[in-house]
């Protein structure tokens, strides 16, 4: 299959039309093989307007979901970004292009494992998988320009608004567990601010800070 055409049909079909617009966000989406982060028998599907299973009851974002939550990063390329929930590493590779250092939390050593070497396999060296809970951050590396979270939270846990630097932004989707909705929080010297974006449905963040199992 031809899946550099492939991707040129994502951007051109599900995410310019929906009002992807920084040129990064789009040129790092034309540019991370997708299909390489998902098993064999998906990759036909890689491409397509939807998430999809990679085991252990996780899924790889819906593109445009990929990109949606990329762009309200707004990503400049110096910064140092945090990811709770690495999945299968195709939004870490994202971010990889787009910033100087990722740090990438996941829950299931299985899928963390599997991530952090096929990120090394495929060069992105800049990103850094660590297996533990999200919810309670990396404070050891803190404070991060940027944090993202790629699982449906109840509520944004205290620690990572706590290692969220000065003039750093966080998004999140916050809300039920099958059913929330994209926030971006701004934190200045003056304090936080929310802003309200897309709905969505992810998978639930689970830890101390998250849903319980």
């Amino acid at each position: 299959m031809d899946y550099e055409e492939l991707r040129r049909l994502m951007v051109e079909t599900q995410l310019v039309p929906r009002g992807i617009r920084d040129p990064r966000v789009l040129e790092a989406m034309l540019k991370v093989p997708r299909h390489l982060f998902v098993d064999e028998p998906m990759q036909h599907r890689a491409y397509d307007d939807m998430a999809l299973p990679i085991g252990n009851g996780q899924t790889i974002s819906q593109p445009y979901m990929v990109a949606v939550m990329t762009e309200l990063l707004e990503l400049k390329g110096n910064e140092r970004v945090l990811e709770v929930g690495t999945g299968s590493g195709y939004q870490a590779a994202v971010l990889a292009v787009l910033a100087a250092e990722v740090y990438s939390i996941e829950r299931v050593e299985a899928l963390a494992v599997k991530a952090r070497e096929h990120l090394r396999s495929l060069g992105y060296d800049n990103v850094h998988v660590i297996t533990g809970d999200g919810t309670e951050g990396l404070p050891e590396k803190a404070p991060f320009d940027r944090i993202i979270i790629t699982a449906g939270t109840p509520q944004v846990p205290e620690p990572l608004k706590e290692q969220l630097g000065e003039n750093g932004i966080l998004v999140a989707p916050v809300g039920a567990r099958f059913s929330q909705q994209l926030i971006r929080l701004r934190k200045t010297a003056d304090g936080i601010t929310e802003e309200y974006h897309t709905p969505c449905v992810f998978v639930p963040l689970v830890g101390k800070y998250g849903w319980k199992e």
